[in-house]
């Protein structure tokens, strides 16, 4: 299920093994002066999209940019459930991969911290094909300290506010643009005996999505912008507290049934509910509907439908503001062999060539030109409404779970976790989650 791969993230294991004995090997390597000269060697992440950027790598190696850097790359595919681990190995090893797939944020922040990777806004800046090539919200999505070290490689993954059409008309109700129309579409639903959201709580992460998009939409982009960066104190910013408090009057008032905890999104239980009409909303990433195409076809091609979350009343977010996954990204070793090489491969990234091939696989492009593409797309509606939606963003922020440092990431969903389960009030949640260190 490729989704999964999509969503996945560091637990305990993973954070242990991306920070435990990293060094910045500042020699060691075969590199010259000028990390001129040499072939280069890429890791990716080894599910089925990764044949994209294998044809990709083909290509360049075949081409003019090649031959006059001297550089072929070498495309190490890496299992999923292995991937962590190699990639540590080898960034504390002295063969370090010259580029390497990651998530931005969170997942790459060790190796900056250790100076393990090449700033590339001064890169970015000089080069015109990276500059204007892709939507300026997703190059800063995978950023650190406003910083960026990546350059994007697959698709958008924006969260959505997805629904049962059928649901809805035989209940007169409008897809919900503000919070207010939001709780009344709940109040509705619940006395229509329908459960209003579908929660796959087995799984946390789902649960993260709420408190994600309510923060955004109460205080701004800003406010996680702070905890990002690792300031803990920014826990207790008022509209995480607010977020909160909004969340458990949605779980005290059965807003996500009452058996949601035992529910699970991985084995598609949650999205059943929504399929077939038990719940009447599923807030979830956009492979939402890859799942239901493969899983409930009829009800994908007919009575999905799907909006962005809605506007908080009073609150300083922009509706505009997206969270997600906003893509995945290339990231360039500070050891690499062949720095020119390298980053005549990244502009390909940002070529209509491999954009095609993107929309070809269902992925959504991060390019600023891919929306004259999406016609290509298995659905251009669905297509459309994301990239739009993204082109749109004042601010797309990367899922908590892979932007907070390491460390951060398991306790903070068990903190989600408890918030959902009643088992801490809204007070102590801020506080547990401001003691984080």
């Amino acid at each position: 299920m490729e989704h999964l791969s999509r969503r996945w993230f560091l637990g305990v294991s993973g954070a242990t093994l991306l920070t435990a004995g990293l060094t910045a090997c500042g020699s060691g390597d075969d590199s010259g002066e000028d990390g001129k000269g040499g072939p280069l060697t890429a890791f990716v992440w080894g599910d089925d999209a990764a044949r994209i950027q294998e044809e990709a790598i083909q290509r360049f190696n075949t081409s003019p940019a090649a031959k006059k850097t001297g550089g072929t790359i070498k495309l190490q595919r890496i299992p999923g459930s292995d991937y962590p681990a190699k990639l540590r190995t080898a960034m504390g090893s002295p063969s370090a991969p010259d580029l390497f797939f990651n998530w931005g944020g969170g997942s790459i922040k060790a190796y900056v911290d250790e100076n393990q990777l090449i700033d590339l806004h001064d890169i970015i800046e000089s080069t015109p094909e990276l500059k204007n090539g892709f939507l300026p919200s997703i190059i800063q999505s995978g950023a650190l300290d406003g910083r960026p070290y990546g350059i994007p490689m697959r698709g958008m993954q924006p969260v959505l506010l997805f629904f049962n059409k059928k649901v809805f008309a035989q209940n007169g109700l409008q897809a919900p643009t503000s919070w207010d129309q939001l709780l009344e579409t709940n109040k509705k639903l619940k006395a229509s005996g329908i459960q209003p959201f579908a929660l796959g709580g087995a799984d946390k992460w789902t649960e993260l999505m709420w408190v994600e998009y309510l923060v955004d939409r109460i205080g701004g982009p800003e406010v996680f912008r702070k905890i990002q960066n690792g300031d803990a104190a920014a826990w207790g910013d008022p509209a995480v507290l607010r977020a909160a408090e909004e969340i458990k009057k949605l779980v005290d008032g059965g807003a996500f049934g009452k058996g949601f905890s035992s529910v699970q999104y991985n084995n598609g239980g949650a999205s059943a509910l929504l399929a077939q009409g038990k719940a009447g909303m599923h807030l979830m990433g956009s492979w939402e509907y890859s799942t239901q195409l493969g899983k409930f076809k009829k009800f994908a091609e007919k009575d999905l439908g799907w909006v962005a979350f809605p506007a908080y009343n009073g609150g300083q977010g922009d509706i505009k503001n997206v969270v997600g996954n906003p893509t995945n990204y290339w990231s360039l070793s500070a050891r690499t062999k062949n720095r020119e090489a390298a980053i005549a491969f990244l502009k390909t990234c940002a070529s209509e060539e491999y954009a095609k091939a993107l929309v070809a696989n269902g992925d959504i492009p991060t390019t600023a030109d891919a929306g004259a593409l999406l016609d290509a797309s298995p659905n251009p509606e669905f297509a459309k409404f994301q990239y739009e939606l993204v082109q749109d963003a004042p601010a797309f922020t990367l899922s908590w779970d892979q932007a907070v440092k390491p460390e951060w990431q398991t306790p903070m969903l068990t903190e989600i976790d408890k918030l959902f389960l009643g088992q801490s009030s809204p007070k102590e949640f801020v506080t547990a989650l401001k003691g984080l260190k």
